[in-house]
C-alpha cells in the first residue's frame, strides 16, 4: 500500500473513531445520495449551445427523450426532504426536551441553510455586473445567472417546511398528496390557471417531508411500508405517464409544454414515493456499507459540503464552459445535445466538472462552517456528544 493510500486510510479511520456510535449512518449515506444525484443529474442534463456570442441552454430529453430513465435515477429532491422531515422532525423534539426555544432552533437550522447563499449571491451579483458592463449579449447573463441561482427556490421550499415542522409534523402525507392530486385536476382537467400550480411547490415536497416525520415516530421501520410505497408509487407513476399524458422526464425539458417538476405534478410526487420507498428499503444495507471506515468517510465529507456542492455545482459547470469556449465550441460541452454522441463527450466532460466543484468547494466550503471563514467547534457529522442531545444535533 503506497504512502498515500495509507494517509487516507488513517485519515477515514479517525472519522470513524469519531463518530458517535448511536449515530444513524444510513440517514447521511441517504443524504449524501440525495445530494449527488441532483448534481450529477445536472450535469448531465443541462447543456449550454453556444451560438455566435450566445449561449443558451438545451438538454438532450429535449432530443432524445428516449434517455428519460436517466432522470428517474438522478431526480432525487424527493429523497433529500425525507431525511430533511426526518431529521427536522427529530432535532425539533430533542431542542423541546432539552427546552430549546423554536425561534432558536429555527434560527440555528436556518442559519445553516443561508449563510452559504451569501458567497453565491455576492459572487454572481459581481460576475452580472461585469458581463453587463462589457457588453456580454443579455440573453447569455440571463442564462448564466438563472441557472446559478435555481437552486435557490429549492431552499425557500426547504426553509419554510423546516418552519413549519412543529405544524406537520404530524400530519399525515396523504393531505398534502390530496392537495396536489386535486390541483393537478383543476389545472390539466378543468382548466384552471397554470399559477394554480404554486401551491404544489409547497404540497407536492410536503409528502414526502412528512413522511420523513412518519419515519422519525417509529411508522415506517417495517419493511413493508418501504414495499407499499415503492409498489404503489410506481404503479401510480407509471399509469399516470401511460394513460393520463404525463412527461415521461422527472425534470423540466425546455420547450416541454407540462414540466413535471416546477411545479410539481402528480407524478413527480408518486416517482417520489416510490423513491422513498426504495429509501425505506435500503436502510439497513447502507448501515452495514457504512460500518466501512472508507465509505463512512466520503459520506461524511459529502456531509460536511452538502449545501458547498449543492449551490455551486452549476457554477461549476459553467465556470468549465467559459473557459473552454475560448479553444472553440467543444463537443459535449458547447454543442447542441442531439446525439448519442454528445452523450459520450459529455461523460468525458464529468471529471472536469467535478475537479471545478472541488475548487468551489475549497473555496467557500468555509461559509458552510458558519461564513466567512469562522469555525464553530468540531463537524457536525462527526462531533461526539451524548445520547441524550442526539436529535438536537442530528443534522
Amino acid at each position: 500500500m503506497s504512502r498515500l493510500a495509507t494517509a487516507l486510510r488513517g485519515a477515514a479511520e479517525r472519522v470513524d473513531a469519531a463518530t458517535p456510535q448511536h449515530r444513524d449512518r444510513a440517514v447521511d449515506a441517504l443524504r449524501a445520495l440525495a445530494v449527488l444525484g441532483v448534481v450529477l443529474g445536472h450535469w448531465l442534463v443541462t447543456a449550454l449551445v453556444a451560438d455566435g456570442r450566445t449561449l443558451h441552454t438545451a438538454s438532450p430529453l429535449q432530443h432524445m427523450p428516449w434517455l428519460a430513465p436517466v432522470s428517474w435515477t438522478f431526480q432525487t429532491l424527493a429523497v433529500f426532504f425525507l431525511v430533511g422531515g426526518h431529521v427536522a422532525t427529530r432535532g425539533y423534539a430533542s431542542a423541546r426536551a432539552l427546552g430549546v426555544p423554536y425561534r432558536r432552533w429555527l434560527r440555528d437550522r436556518l442559519a445553516r441553510l443561508f449563510t452559504p447563499v451569501a458567497a453565491v449571491l455576492t459572487l454572481w451579483t459581481a460576475v452580472t455586473a461585469v458581463l453587463l458592463l462589457s457588453g456580454a449579449e443579455y440573453a447569455t447573463v440571463r442564462t448564466l445567472a438563472k441557472l446559478a441561482l435555481s437552486p435557490l427556490w429549492f431552499l425557500l421550499v426547504f426553509a419554510a417546511l423546516t418552519a413549519a415542522t412543529p405544524l406537520v409534523a404530524r400530519l399525515h402525507p396523504l393531505w398534502p398528496l390530496a392537495v396536489v392530486l386535486h390541483v393537478d385536476l383543476l389545472r390539466f382537467g378543468l382548466g384552471a390557471p397554470d399559477s394554480l400550480g404554486l401551491l404544489n411547490l409547497a404540497a407536492g415536497w410536503l409528502v414526502p417531508y412528512t413522511l420523513g416525520a412518519a419515519w422519525t415516530r417509529g411508522q415506517l421501520e417495517h419493511r413493508r411500508s418501504g414495499w407499499i410505497l415503492l409498489l404503489s408509487g410506481t404503479a401510480a407513476t407509471a399509469a399516470l405517464v401511460a394513460w393520463a399524458g404525463y412527461p415521461a422526464s422527472m425534470v423540466g425539458v425546455p420547450g416541454a409544454g407540462v414540466s413535471n417538476l416546477d411545479p410539481p405534478t402528480l407524478a413527480a410526487v408518486t416517482f417520489g414515493l416510490a423513491q422513498c420507498g426504495l429509501a425505506l428499503l435500503l436502510r439497513e444495507r447502507l448501515r452495514e456499507a457504512m460500518r466501512g471506515p472508507v465509505a463512512w468517510a466520503a459520506v461524511a465529507l459529502v456531509n460536511l459540503s452538502a449545501m458547498t456542492l449543492f449551490l455551486w455545482h452549476q457554477t461549476a459547470l459553467m465556470a468549465t464552459t467559459a473557459t473552454a469556449l475560448t479553444a472553440g465550441r467543444l463537443p459535449g460541452l458547447h454543442t447542441v445535445p442531439d446525439g448519442p454522441g454528445w452523450v459520450a463527450a459529455r461523460l468525458v466532460w464529468l471529471p472536469v466538472f467535478l475537479l471545478a466543484l472541488a475548487v468551489c468547494v475549497g473555496a467557500f466550503r468555509s461559509w458552510e462552517r458558519g461564513g466567512g471563514g469562522r469555525r464553530h467547534g468540531r463537524s457536525r457529522v462527526v462531533r461526539a456528544h451524548r445520547p441524550a442531545s442526539k436529535g438536537a444535533r442530528h443534522v
